[in-house]
Parts: structure tokens; sequence; C-alpha cells
């Protein structure tokens, strides 16, 4: 099999069991998917299954958007609901519009401090392992982007809202720095992925769905919106081998297609076309 699957993740689930089930059930170890979601989260999971493992690592780069709530009036030490309380408070009454004016404030680009429970190594050593160990380890930073952010609800202690962030971006980690800059505790009580690329909830399938036999595997043309190529036999030649082409095209990314099929998606680099995965 070969193919992507968007899977419709349920919170409980860590990303690795998603895969773990998947392995099993189609009978195959040849399955990554394209951007970790901790088991508090819910919703889409990319996942490439096959060949398409090779396309990993471009669909991670897609922006994500999210739905988030904050709990106010805690702080836990994993930044989200499941870690142990740190410290507690009786939260006070916040100003919507300054609810807005903060969400805002974090809009473009910044460097953004990893949180301590999570997979990032260190000198070969996952930061969750230092954690639980109780050692110190310097945090380290990254640039992410907020490419847009807003409020949806503030009702009972709780802030709900809506971004569409690049990859690497930590929800837990932005939620911390929303709370210090509010000047409240706060932490992560909700997380649903609701689109990563052009890939979104309503087209995820649940693992009871996909175990039913109730899914679709999506082929290149249905994943990419580029702009298509029409290979001559020459070409085609040059395509099965993973050759370049020169090609009188302008558009950045190409699918090639041979006699009616898409065969290929190529990326321009230097005035040549590049193979970025072939089929």
């Amino acid at each position: 099999m070969n193919g992507v699957l968007v899977v419709n993740k349920s919170a409980g689930y860590t990303s690795r069991d998603v895969i773990n089930i998947l392995n099993k059930l189609f009978h195959t170890k040849k399955i990554g998917h394209t951007g970790t979601l901790d088991p508090i989260a819910s919703g889409v999971l990319v996942v490439c299954i096959g060949k398409y493992t090779k396309l990993v690592e471009k669909i991670t780069n897609h922006e994500k958007e999210y739905i988030a709530t904050i709990e106010l009036g805690i702080k836990t030490d994993t930044l989200d609901c499941t870690g142990t309380i740190l410290e507690k408070e009786e939260p006070m009454p916040l100003n919507e519009e300054d609810i807005r004016k903060t969400l805002n404030s974090f809009l473009g680009k910044t460097m953004q401090e990893v949180p301590k429970f999570s997979a990032i190594k260190i000198k070969g050593k996952k930061l969750y392992e230092y954690a639980r160990e109780n050692i110190y380890v310097e945090l380290p930073k990254r640039e992410i982007e907020i490419k847009k952010i807003k409020l949806l609800e503030y009702k009972e202690n709780h802030i709900t809202f809506s971004c569409v962030v690049s990859k690497g971006t930590y929800i837990r980690s932005l939620i911390r720095d929303i709370c210090i800059k509010l000047n409240v505790l706060g932490t992560m009580s909700n997380l649903i992925r609701i689109r990563q690329g052009n890939f979104t909830l309503e087209e995820g399938y649940t693992l009871q769905e996909i175990q039913n036999g109730n899914f679709k595997i999506l082929q290149l043309e249905d994943i990419f919106t580029y702009p298509r190529y029409s290979l001559k036999e020459k070409e085609y030649l040059k395509v099965k081998n993973g050759n370049t082409l020169e090609l009188l095209e302008t558009s950045k990314e190409i699918l090639l297609e041979y006699e009616n099929k898409i065969v290929a998606l190529y990326e321009k680099k230097d005035a040549i076309y590049k193979p970025v995965f072939v089929l």
C-alpha cells in the first residue's frame, strides 16, 4: 500500500500508538507521521505509507492550525493538565480586549523555548528523560512563526483561541508565554489540530473507521494542487531514473504526468527541475 492517510486522532493515543496500530492493520512497518500530537491532543495526524514515506519531511513543513484551550489558575510541569500541579491560585477576571491584545502580540516570528517534557534530544537524550530524572538541562529555543491567532471564547476561567503556526511550534509553550504576558497561571487543557497544510479535520478518519475499512488512501494528485506537465516518452524515461529535467515552466513545484497518470513531483532549483518524489 502506498499513499497518504489523514487520521482523526482521538485524545488518549500517542502518535506512536496510531502508527503501531496501522503497522499491524496494513501489514507494513513503512509508515511515518508528519507531526507529533501529544496524547492530550486530538485531530489531524497525516500518515505516509510505503513509498510515500519519502514525503514525510515535505508534509511536516506545512503550516498547522489548532484550536486550544487554556485553563486558568494552575501551572503544571508538563504545561498541560496531565502534569503535576506546581502552583495554584484563584483566577482573577480578565478583560477580553486585554486577552486579544496579548494574543495578537505573538503574531510573527519569534524564538520559542521548547517544553522540558518533549522529545527534543540534547546530547542523544530526550528532554523528557532528563525531566523525569530531575536533571537540569538548558532548554533550547528555536524560531517559530505565529501566522494567525484569534480569541474564540473566554468563559468560566477558560480561554479558547485558534492559531495558524509554522512547523515546530509547541502550543503548550505558546500558552505558557501567553499566561506569563497576562500575568496569570494557566495550562493547556485541550488541543485540536484542525488542519495541516491542505489536510483538514473533515477529511480525517478515526481509528475505528480505518479498522472497519472506511477510509481513502490519497495519491499525489489528491495531495498537491501544483500545475501539471505532460511528459514526452524520453522525458518520462529520465524521470523513471530520477534524473533532472530542463522545462520551460515557471512554477517552483510541478506534478509530472505520463499517459494521464501522475508519476512524480519535481521542484525547480537553479532553473533545473529536480525530483522530490517519483512513483
